[in-house]
């Protein structure tokens, strides 16, 4: 896809998600629409790994660490054929359904339950590892929030990947500054991020995490400097709807009626303006 297709297909799937999310009352909408572009650059550009071929040893591992943002990437899956979006749409956070608030292995394209928050990273590190002892082509990705930052399981996970060369792993960490209770410096301050990993041993990049062209640019740089590599991606929290955009109590709100004619409103608009690109 070029850029203009990748920005299409994001506002695309921020309104499944929006939908998704409406339609059962349930979800992460802030996180999810955060990361939105992040997920498209990966699985619509720079990542190998398909629904075809999800199943062989050295194919790229994608692991969401930040879980709770799961509605956006039930989306990816259920759009890149992984999974099916019918079912998807009818049992998503339903009873016995395995379409529920966190990333489980009952779904496919999803290798680790996630959600606990710190364990992405360590989880990361194992498959990185063990991709360099078998001499595996397969890389490594890790999405984390800038929340999570405050566990000591990130920061062990980090030790441990540069100590290791691990130049097969990038974790990218959707940095927009807020989490559930409020913004991250007044809960726990993990700012600045990028000194923190360079002290760590990491290759760190920073990049405007909602710009799909820079992203698919900074995913892509070959990593030649037998470092694990750490990709900043500043994000705006809801963003891509007005009324959740930098707002930590939209981590886990559902749009009332009127609100959720807006974000559709919203994000037809933003198609509209790209087919007319």
């Amino acid at each position: 896809m070029d850029t203009l297709e990748l920005k299409k297909k994001a506002v695309e799937l921020r309104k499944r998600t929006w939908q998704l999310i409406y339609n059962h009352k349930n979800g992460h909408t802030g996180s999810d629409l955060s990361c939105a572009d992040i997920l498209v650059a990966l699985y619509y550009s720079v990542m190998n790994q398909n629904a075809d071929n999800f199943d062989q040893k050295d194919v790229d591992t994608y692991i969401q660490s930040k879980g709770h943002a799961v509605e956006i990437w039930y989306e990816v899956l259920a759009d890149r054929g992984y999974i099916d979006r019918d079912d998807l749409e009818k049992r998503y956070s339903t009873f016995n359904s395995p379409y529920i608030g966190h990333p489980t292995t009952d779904v496919k394209g999803m290798e680790f339950h996630t959600g606990s928050l710190g364990h992405g990273l360590g989880l990361g590190v194992g498959v990185a590892l063990a991709a360099k002892m078998d001499n595996s082509p397969k890389h490594t990705y890790v999405l984390m929030g800038d929340g999570e930052q405050a566990e000591g399981s990130v920061w062990e996970a980090a030790m441990s990947a540069a100590n290791y060369s691990l130049d097969n792993l990038t974790a990218i960490v959707d940095h927009n500054d807020l989490q559930i209770t409020g913004t991250t410096d007044s809960v726990m301050r993990s700012n600045p991020i990028s000194d923190k990993y360079r002290a760590f041993g990491w290759d760190v990049q920073e990049v405007d995490g909602n710009d799909l062209a820079a992203l698919v640019d900074i995913l892509t740089k070959p990593n030649n400097t037998n470092k694990p590599r750490l990709i900043v991606a500043n994000t705006v929290k809801g963003k891509g709807i007005t009324a959740a955009e930098n707002r930590a109590d939209w981590h886990h709100k559902i749009p009332t009626e009127a609100e959720y004619q807006e974000g559709l409103r919203e994000l037809d608009a933003q198609m509209e303006a790209l087919n007319n690109d």
